[in-house]
């Protein structure tokens, strides 16, 4: 299976906000034809309706793949929409936070393959991340396919167990938010110290952006990163005896946030 058949047996989007409109802008620009795609969402935007994709024109059956983007409160409502394509022709991919695949299962049919995905917000850039897990009845060219397509975003990896997703949720599912505000404090912190504002905001972006971009491209680990840029007795390491305090620095700090998400994600998938 591979996105020839795609193009060939057309792709259903279910939903069609920032996550989905991202995913979207990849496979047109990857080559998929928007005669090929079909998209159901209640208010699309002037975005949507100028890439010559269908619009609520109700759904191509037999579709190789119809992809879930809509938000988990509307699941209840939207999902049925899909039900006359499950039985096993159509691969569902989820990118809905909080709906287990079970979900989907009862739905849609224990027979049809579904693989749950959780995509995060860099994907409007296309460097985001999308871990994977499928049903039993996801083959692997199944995984294949849903990795082809949200490849289109950014980078993909996929789980041992659905049970990971809650975990994966609190790193890299809100983790761009908790980066977010890392710039903002640190841009505050620079106002502090007597730099203006945007001066400030400037600096931030900018070595968060690339410190990243190093920590990706280089050999070393970032902790070896970390030594590298680390004097003795110097500017960077009377930072970090702050920021790595066990007790109130990063360590205790990172590991109850991420925790919190995962734990809330729990809740969210309990309904």
């Amino acid at each position: 299976m591979n996105m020839d058949i795609v193009a060939e047996r057309g792709l259903a989007l279910l939903g069609c906000g920032k996550m989905g409109s991202a995913m979207l802008n990849g496979w047109l620009e990857g080559g998929l034809p928007a005669s090929s795609v079909w998209v159901q969402d209640p208010y699309p935007s002037d975005w949507l309706k100028a890439q010559g994709v269908h619009i609520n024109e109700g759904l191509q059956q037999g579709c190789a793949i119809a992809l879930i983007a809509v938000k988990p409160q509307m699941m209840a409502k939207a999902l049925p929409n899909l039900q006359s394509m499950g039985g096993g022709a159509t691969l569902f991919v989820s990118v809905a936070a909080g709906t287990p695949i079970a979900y989907y299962e009862e739905v849609l049919g224990a027979a049809s393959p579904v693989i749950r995905a959780m995509p995060n917000t860099p994907a409007a850039v296309g460097r985001g991340i999308s871990a994977l897990i499928g049903n039993d009845a996801a083959s692997g060219d199944h995984m294949d396919l849903a990795e082809a397509l949200l490849s289109a975003v950014g980078q993909t990896v996929r789980l041992e167990s659905e049970a990971q997703m809650d975990a994966v949720t609190g790193v890299s599912g809100s983790g761009p938010a908790y980066v977010f505000h890392l710039i903002e404090t640190l841009a505050a912190a620079g106002e502090a110290q007597g730099l203006p504002a945007d001066l400030a905001m400037q600096l931030a972006k900018a070595t968060v952006a690339g410190a990243a971009a190093l920590a990706e491209a280089a050999d070393e680990d970032p902790a070896q990163l970390r030594v590298n840029v680390t004097s003795p007795n110097g500017t960077t390491q009377a930072a970090l005896e702050v920021l790595m305090d066990e007790k109130a620095g990063f360590p205790p700090l990172l590991t109850h946030a991420v925790a919190a998400a995962t734990n809330r994600s729990k809740e969210l998938s309990r309904g």
